[in-house]
């Protein structure tokens, strides 16, 4: 895969005595990282060292931080496609905003004081348009340096509204090339696409009407002026418009080209945790931080902060594989039965069931879960509310999980240019995904859940998918061996491809057909699993994974 220019984008730093704070941080948080993760339970957390996504893309992936004192003034001076195209960027938007650069003032002790006060409630200088112009100029600037054709945008929080805002509005003014001839792909951490709202009512309209420190712009109807082209900030969406903040054109930018990082953690956050509710970072509300069609992970880390989603682990590996990964992955639940059905809630009930789905994703050799989905942390797949989606349709599909899988020899280039020895592919250059399904049942009443005959944290049926994906034997392409963890004798690690130890029948790879999504097979749920209402007898997982660099596939 391409290895195009990084152009970071940080993310919301609050009135100008918290701007003022950040900018004299040269690399605007994306440096830092973490020296322990959190665990599971009632554990201690675990010592383990994160680099920072800046750091492990410069280990892992060749890349070079150019600075030279001034990154800007580095780039103007550089000849046009003088810099490598991997290399990392920082946009630096905040600095024109900030006190700290320009000589103070000569104030007495009162105006002082005043001034103080003014800077810790507004963001005089600072202007979300305005940001996303300057980001364009930036994205140019660098293409025409590294004679790249297209960047990465990386972005945390607000740095995603602020690229959004270039790609949909600023990106279609006159003279502007479009977004998807300039943006390969845009990667966010805890953007708050849909905006930001509370439990309390009136902080919206506080936030909305007042704006402190220019958090209006965090505002779901506010967001319309500047991310639809033609309008201006204030400009509201008229009801007919049925205008949709988390809606990306696919003419605009296709939303495959997108990745959402949420973050579902909201205790190792700030004071906004009080406010916002349990269901988000901290910050940001589940159902808010993402783009619709876009690809997802789910991780257990709040909004920022030393536990935050940054930096992480599970953060960067997502990155990585957005970025660099050659293949698509994607897993589905199809053959589920129409809806409605007796899962529907009907006038007449007193009573009527809620299914409810936990789901995992690891990847063999890391420290940490990919992507998770638990009730636990309040962002359960809800089955009920997927189904009812697709009211006439037999073959419901539910999406389970998204992520991206590494070229096998991808290692070997990246050591070839660091001119070190290829370590042997192990595994016979095969990549372990893991998934874990729990199925729970709720009854619900009027009223609430009913607990007479509930059993807590059990679930109707759970189990987990192996699957072992490698280079085709046969020549070209992928293929993958699947089986459920309770087909498997002993310990999964000792049958490698898992089918390993399975009758002869159960031995050979999936078979993947072509189809307009890419290279789609079955794999059969076991048999109790269909046996429960919700997914029938017809119900199967859809793998389907994507060559990125197919032409005939969309990017």
């Amino acid at each position: 895969m391409d290895r195009l220019p990084v152009v970071y984008v940080r993310g919301y730093a609050g009135s100008t005595s918290g701007i003022d704070a950040q900018v004299d941080d040269p690399f605007y948080g994306f440096n830092e990282g973490a020296t322990h993760i959190r665990v599971d339970g009632d554990g201690d957390p675990a010592y383990y060292q994160f680099e920072g996504p800046m750091l492990r893309l410069m280990t892992d992936e060749n890349y070079r931080l150019l600075v030279r004192g001034d990154q800007q003034h580095y780039l103007e001076a550089a000849d046009d496609g003088s810099l490598p195209q991997e290399s990392l960027w920082v946009y630096r938007f905040y600095d024109q905003a900030a006190t700290t650069f320009a000589e103070p003032p000569q104030e007495g002790v009162l105006a002082r004081l005043w001034s103080r006060l003014h800077q810790s409630v507004t963001a005089d200088g600072f202007d979300i348009e305005a940001a996303a112009a300057g980001l364009y100029d930036l994205v140019m600037l660098v293409r025409a340096k590294t004679g790249a054709p297209q960047v990465f945008l990386v972005a945390h929080s607000m740095g995603g509204l602020v690229c959004r805002s270039m790609i949909q509005k600023v990106c279609a003014g006159p003279g502007r090339l479009p977004a998807k001839d300039i943006v390969a792909r845009l990667f966010t951490y805890g953007t708050p696409h849909g905006g930001i709202a509370f439990d309390i009512g009136a902080l919206d309209w506080v936030q909305e009407t007042f704006g402190p420190a220019g958090a209006d712009i965090f505002s779901p109807a506010k967001m319309y002026g500047y991310l639809t082209p033609g309008k201006r900030f204030g400009d509201r969406p008229r009801s007919r418009d049925d205008w949709d903040p988390q809606a990306l054109d696919p003419r605009v930018l296709p939303p495959s080209r997108v990745f959402c990082l949420i973050g579902t953690d909201p205790k190792d956050y700030g004071p906004s945790q009080v406010v916002v509710g349990p269901k988000s970072d901290g910050l940001v509300t589940i159902e808010r931080a993402y783009v619709r069609g876009a690809h997802r992970a789910y991780v257990h880390r709040s909004h920022s902060g030393r536990y935050g989603e940054v930096n992480s682990e599970e953060g960067y590996q997502s990155l990585r594989r957005f970025l660099f990964g050659r293949w698509g992955a994607t897993v589905a639940l199809r053959g589920l039965p129409a809806y409605p059905s007796d899962m529907d809630r009907r006038p007449e009930a007193d009573r009527w069931p809620v299914w409810q789905a936990d789901m995992r994703l690891t990847i063999r050799g890391l420290p940490v879960v990919l992507s998770e989905q638990l009730a636990e942390h309040w962002c359960p797949i809800q089955l009920n509310e997927e189904l009812a989606r697709h009211v006439d349709t037999a073959d419901t599909p539910v999406p389970l999980a998204s992520t991206f899988l590494m070229d096998p020899g991808h290692e070997a280039e990246l050591a070839a240019e660091r001119k070190e020895a290829a370590h042997p592919a192990a595994h016979g250059g095969r990549l372990r995904y893991v998934l874990t399904l729990k199925v729970f049942k709720l009854v619900v009443t009027t009223s609430g859940f009913l607990f007479k005959d509930h059993l807590e944290q059990v679930p109707e049926w759970a189990d987990t998918l192996i699957v072992d994906v490698g280079p085709n034997p046969d020549g070209g392409g992928l293929t993958a061996w699947a089986a459920w963890n309770s087909e498997v004798s002993g310990p999964n690690d000792l049958s490698d491809p898992i089918t390993e130890g399975l009758p002869p029948e159960r031995r050979a790879a999936l078979s993947f057909e072509r189809d307009a999504d890419g290279q789609s097979c079955r794999v059969a749920l076991p048999d109790v699993a269909k046996t429960l209402q919700v997914l029938g007898e017809q119900a199967y997982l859809r793998l389907t994974v994507t060559d990125r660099l197919d032409e005939t596939t969309p990017r």
